[in-house]
């Protein structure tokens, strides 16, 4: 039985702010270039303007089996409809003068499928080294042998993060949330 990849299972486990992303707001970006799925590299402190930056675990594919007990994880499930979310919403976002980011652990080619399958109009970055994890101190966890993000959205402000979403859930709602947040001036 393949995945519905786009739809959320019921009874998904709610995750529990456990502190770990309290101390990124206010927070510079690091200094590090980042691989992107246009072929560029994109570094973090360099943003210019207002940029939403989605972090998340991984992004699953209809031809591979997310790994085992992948939907008790609380906060694992719903890297596509996140991400749909922001393709959904991405001309909201850029009235707003916002770009978007998507970022996961997983290779640059691996999320250029991903990409190219949902119709993303903006760019997923690689961080496949951690790089982030160590410069920013970013939450993780592990699932079949990976260590992965735990899903988290920031709003930077010229290389400085203005708000964080930790954690995010339900998955699907981050993008109008952020929007909701765009438009409240904060």
């Amino acid at each position: 039985m393949r995945e519905n990849l786009l739809q959320l299972p019921d009874q998904l486990p709610v995750p529990i702010d456990e502190g770990g992303a309290s101390h990124l707001e206010g927070a510079l970006l690091p200094d590090l270039d980042l691989p992107s799925t246009d072929g560029a590299s994109v570094n973090p402190a360099r943003l210019k303007g207002q940029w939403v930056l989605y972090i998340y675990p991984m992004t699953g594919r209809p031809d591979i089996p997310l790994p085992q007990g992948w939907d008790a994880i609380p906060g694992a499930r719903g890297c596509t409809p996140q991400a749909c979310g922001f393709r959904d919403h991405y001309a909201e976002l850029k009235q707003l003068n916002a770009g978007v980011f998507g970022l996961s652990t997983q290779t640059t080619e691996h999320q250029r499928e991903a990409r190219d399958r949902l119709h993303l109009p903006f760019q997923l970055l690689s961080d496949s080294a951690l790089l982030m994890k160590a410069a920013l101190g970013l939450p993780t966890f592990r699932a079949a042998g990976m260590q992965l993000y735990k899903r988290l959205t920031l709003i930077a402000q010229d290389g400085q993060i203005r708000k964080l979403f930790y954690p995010v859930f339900p998955p699907d709602r981050n993008a109008h949330d952020v929007l909701a947040w765009l438009r409240s001036g904060a």
